[in-house]
């Protein structure tokens, strides 16, 4: 079957699908969390001293007592055996933004031939998968194989349901054999640990005499494109890259702006409703979906859980989408930018600390100016957000990303803080000198009597700002959606409790946390970080040239200058300081994000040499081969006819095969300095030829005959559902 004719069967088959049948409803309390070992599902089945031990560690964070392992093992595995599992998996999270499993049976075979089920302690608490075949960066040769996974309490253990039966999941920390973390969960619960610290250091100062622990929580907004697999089948790029390598803009792409919140096509609505069923079994609190900005694009957002959890969710939710969207027929695109010319995807991370005695840190209240509280953590914020920028830029810097940091529906990739008119006032204040109140909230009458009146709120909200205040969080807008949430919450926590320290040092240096002294260190703040505050358009050339000329401020477009900053000797003493990372392993990130930022390059080039020369070329030829002898007969005929466009197809044809060959010899080019200078190779000359290449193939679309195109078009995968 010709390229052609896939696309047209593939169209076919799209419309002449039989009527999806959604399975029956259930109601959401018989789904919620069935198929997870809650704390209410141990209380049931453990020993009552076994579980208040478990409970504390869980709660407090205090020390995981091992001797439980065995009885929590054991009615671990009564429970998943119940729930169908005949194997347990210890699942991690290696530097890929991908989940790992190793499955390991409960069988147990015995002396006398038999077999039994066992699961114990020690298997619980530690498994061995190989910590040289993952990406390392240097930490572990090839010849080095031992890695260990252990068991996080903290994140509970869950069934995973497939076609092929039901799995024992449980989340675990993944480790080399010398002790360095291999994955993101160490990283990240060492910095719910630092902020924890820290935290409670400047609540006491500030008078707090209980002090409950500090967590962060995250609630991730996840954007995502559905593409019928019968088109995403015939698109090599779509499958090997996870975009379009090629692609003419359609006649109608977004500018009507009917798709946002518009009516959820009903074969979508089926897949969402099967997604939220598996998410709902796994206490996954998915809230909100809806129509994104672009066609085919859509979201869904769960409520705000405790940071590590919510990560923890955040790739199972991934893998969710993606094995129901084959269900039905759909491929999930979680890249970033998929279609050029229209709206990307990102991963809005929304991110607050907060305890259980004084609540979310980062609400302001009524009256923010009075809340001392509010405005410290807030100004830690602000310092972090100046200090550490350039390290917020390289957690969200990937191959994917630098297609939609910058346009239009993404911010810049200049790292500022919006706070809002409201709040940014208050410290315009304390800057000066002169805190005297701020703005409240209005009443917005909508002049018909049936209407009530609307609450409005004291501050706009700002898409442009790549971290927002929202009211009683913030949004680091700039996550893009394929990426775990591990590295950007990671940073963040990291970055709020070295600011949190500097602030509870120069209260205890001042001799306490009053009034006075808060507000001198929140001016001391201002002074040297409210650069960092912006509340104007980030989309606009004045920010940017102010941003960088007068405050100060980095801009730093692609990953090529975004990943060096992970080697700064800033970003090393901010992990090194806080025992989140050691100087090894911020050096094995810097390596493994490194390569696959130039990976992925390299199959995007070679993609595009191939496909242009195997696909796009001879659908050229063969057009021209048709309008040739169309012509020859129109001349017989003593017809004269214009054949300027023919012509027009052979420049294009031409100028295609040797900007592939141009792109060909350039992958090839292996002589570099060092590994930056190959990833700005990428960045720069490799990047730019690709997009030659595809300008040609692009035109071409234009030009031949839609019998022959060998691609399914944007128009048909944005818009046929």
């Amino acid at each position: 079957m010709s390229g052609n004719e896939s696309r047209l069967q593939a169209i076919y088959e799209i419309t002449n699908r039989e009527p999806f049948v959604p399975a029956p409803p259930e109601s959401l309390e018989d789904l919620w969390a069935t198929n997870v070992f809650s704390l209410s599902k141990m209380k049931a089945t453990l020993p009552k001293d076994i579980f208040k031990s478990l409970e504390k560690t869980i709660k407090t964070g205090d020390k995981l007592d091992v001797s439980v392992a065995d009885s929590v093992a054991s009615a671990m595995k009564e429970w998943a055996m119940s729930k169908g599992a005949s194997y347990y998996a210890h699942v991690f999270y290696p530097l890929t933004n991908a989940t790992a499993e190793k499955h390991d049976g409960f069988i147990s075979p015995q002396s006398d031939g038999s077999a039994i089920s066992e699961f114990s302690g020690s298997l619980l608490v530690q498994g061995e998968p190989d910590g040289s075949s993952f990406p390392n960066g240097g930490i572990r040769d090839t010849f080095e194989a031992r890695g260990y996974t252990a068991w996080d309490v903290t994140s509970p253990a869950y069934i995973l349901e497939t076609d092929n039966g039901s799995t024992l999941c449980i989340p675990t920390i993944f480790v080399s054999w010398t002790g360095e973390a291999l994955d993101k969960k160490v990283p990240l619960l060492r910095s719910i640990s630092v902020v924890n610290e820290a935290g409670s250091r400047v609540l006491k100062l500030l008078g707090n005499t209980e002090v409950a622990p500090i967590s962060s929580s995250c609630g991730a907004e996840q954007e995502y494109f559905l593409v019928d697999s019968n088109f995403a089948n015939s698109r090599p790029d779509l499958l090997l890259a996870g975009r379009t390598l090629f692609g003419k803009p359609p006649a109608k792409g977004q500018q009507f702006d009917d798709h946002y919140f518009g009516a959820i096509p009903e074969r979508v609505q089926h897949f969402m409703q099967d997604v939220e069923r598996d998410l709902y079994k796994l206490g996954i609190p998915a809230k909100t979906r809806h129509n994104e900005v672009a066609p085919g694009q859509f979201e869904i957002a769960p409520v705000y859980e405790s940071a590590n959890v919510a990560s923890d969710h955040q790739q199972m939710l991934m893998t969710i989408l993606r094995s129901t969207a084959k269900k039905h027929g759909f491929i999930c695109l979680l890249h970033e930018k998929p279609f050029a010319g229209i709206n990307g995807s990102g991963k809005h991370v929304n991110w607050s600390i907060g305890n259980s005695t004084q609540g979310n840190l980062l609400d302001p209240g009524d009256s923010p100016d009075q809340n001392l509280q509010f405005l410290v953590f807030c100004a830690a914020v602000i310092r972090g957000v100046h200090k550490f920028g350039p390290l917020m830029r390289a957690v969200i810097a990937c191959a994917s990303n630098d297609h939609r940091l910058g346009a239009n529906e993404a911010p810049p990739a200049i790292m500022s803080v919006y706070l809002g008119s409201q709040i940014e006032k208050v410290f315009q204040q304390i800057q000066a000198g002169n805190l005297s109140g701020s703005d409240k909230k209005g009443k917005m009458g909508m002049g018909v009597d049936t209407l009530p009146d609307l609450t409005k709120d004291a501050g706009d909200r700002n898409r442009t700002s790549p971290f927002a205040f929202t009211g009683n969080r913030f949004e680091f807008r700039a996550v893009g959606s394929s990426q775990s949430v591990s590295g950007p919450l990671i940073a963040l926590n990291t970055m709020m409790a070295d600011s949190l320290n500097f602030i509870a040092d120069k209260l205890e240096a001042a001799g306490g946390g009053s009034q006075a002294n808060v507000l001198a260190v929140l001016k001391e703040i201002m002074d040297a970080d409210g650069v960092a505050v912006f509340g104007g358009n980030g989309y606009s050339d004045e920010w940017h040239k102010m941003a960088v000329e007068e405050r100060g401020l980095k801009n730093l477009p692609t990953t090529a200058d975004a990943l060096p900053w992970l080697k700064s000797d800033e970003v090393k003493a901010l992990f090194s300081s806080t025992g989140v990372l050691s100087d090894v392993e911020l050096a094995s990130r810097f390596e493994v994000y490194a390569e696959q930022y130039i990976l992925s390059i390299d199959v995007e080039a070679k993609l595009v040499s191939e496909m242009a020369k195997t696909r796009i070329y001879p659908a050229a030829m063969r057009h021209l081969t048709d309008m040739s002898a169309a012509v020859s007969s129109l001349k017989e005929a003593g017809i004269s006819i214009d054949t300027s466009s023919i012509q027009k197809v052979a420049d294009l044809a031409k100028t295609l095969t040797e900007k592939a060959d141009a792109l060909n010899a350039a992958v090839e080019k292996h002589d570099f300095a060092d590994v930056e200078a190959h990833m700005q190779y990428c960045a720069g000359p490799l990047r730019a030829l690709m997009e030659e290449v595809r300008a040609a193939a692009d035109a071409l679309e234009g030009e031949v005959a839609d019998d022959l195109w060998p691609l399914p078009t944007y128009q048909e995968m944005l818009f046929i559902k």
